[in-house]
């Protein structure tokens, strides 16, 4: 994949990181990202064993495409300097940090963890939501690669009952996206807690897929294909990609600014967009192909 604006992140499955069977049976699951957690889902007696059981799944290696990303505790909590410490020794894809307020908040996990790891960063407060372009910049500059929306900490904070369309996290979901845009940045919508429930997850899918949503992150595996079916670059999307650049990498259209396509009109501006979704969609097809590891 050639960047990680091209990395497909439909599915982002959420599993405890002191869970030895889930961590094995992940690097089998139809899913984009494994988030191995040592937060929210692991109780405090059990966050050392998950902690070393999880930096010896990403050492052991073994989930193919799939990137791979451990959740840590805070720098507010007992294990949150040695998690980051040990995590980004181990060298996963990204660590994922919660609870990210300020860029100063941001500026501390780049110190605990060092250099060579990339951050994904938990939204899931008010005051994150009113600093969303201030955590762009110093995203960009700590070496965020992607957003984590949290629904169900924002949701406690804010006191709200959201109900089945999300209405009052709408303006919350909707500039967490404009923000992760302009900065250049994944963004990945907040869990949904109903497990069997698999007609209102499709729902919340699509809701997030038009709001602009890379992907969704799932706490269980039945979830999985619902999110990449909802979050997979559509057909005729692709195809008319295709038909975008085709059209300006013509030599009679070199460095033309705007074409008429088909009947419409097509500004420079779009071939990035896409080249990223072509890119996207073939990666996607890549993780299908039966000789993925």
């Amino acid at each position: 994949m050639s960047s990680r604006h091209d990395r497909p992140r439909r599915s982002v499955l959420y599993l405890p990181g002191s869970n030895a069977r889930a961590i094995e049976k992940a690097r089998t699951l139809v899913c984009d990202v494994v988030i191995l957690d040592l937060e929210d889902s692991v109780a405090p007696e059990a966050k050392l064993a998950a902690r070393a059981l999880a930096c010896e799944a990403v050492r052991m290696g073994g989930f193919g495409l799939r990137e791979l990303v451990v959740r840590v505790n805070g720098l507010d909590t007992p294990w949150g300097a040695d998690d980051l410490a040990a995590v980004g020794e181990a060298g996963p894809d990204a660590v994922l940090v919660p609870k990210v307020a300020s860029p100063a908040d941001l500026a501390a996990y780049r110190a605990a963890v060092g250099p060579k790891v990339s951050l994904w960063a938990m939204i899931e407060t008010c005051q994150a939501v009113f600093a969303l372009g201030d955590l762009g910049a110093a995203s960009t500059a700590q070496g965020v690669e992607a957003w984590v929306i949290g629904v169900n900490d924002l949701i406690k904070e804010m006191r709200c009952r959201p109900g089945a369309d999300r209405g009052p996290l709408l303006p919350a979901l909707a500039l967490s996206v404009m923000a992760a845009r302009a900065h250049g940045l994944a963004i990945i919508d907040g869990v949904y807690n109903d497990i069997p429930d698999l007609e209102g997850l499709a729902r919340e899918c699509v809701q997030g897929a038009d709001l602009g949503f890379d992907g969704k992150s799932l706490i269980h595996p039945t979830h999985l294909e619902i999110a990449n079916r909802a979050f997979a670059p559509e057909h005729a999307a692709v195809a008319w990609a295709r038909t975008v650049v085709e059209a300006f990498d013509s030599p009679e259209n070199s460095g033309k600014g705007v074409l008429k396509v088909d009947g419409r009109m097509v500004e420079r501006l779009h071939l990035d967009e896409a080249r990223r979704l072509i890119a996207v969609a073939e990666a996607i097809a890549a993780a299908q192909a039966p000789n993925e590891v």
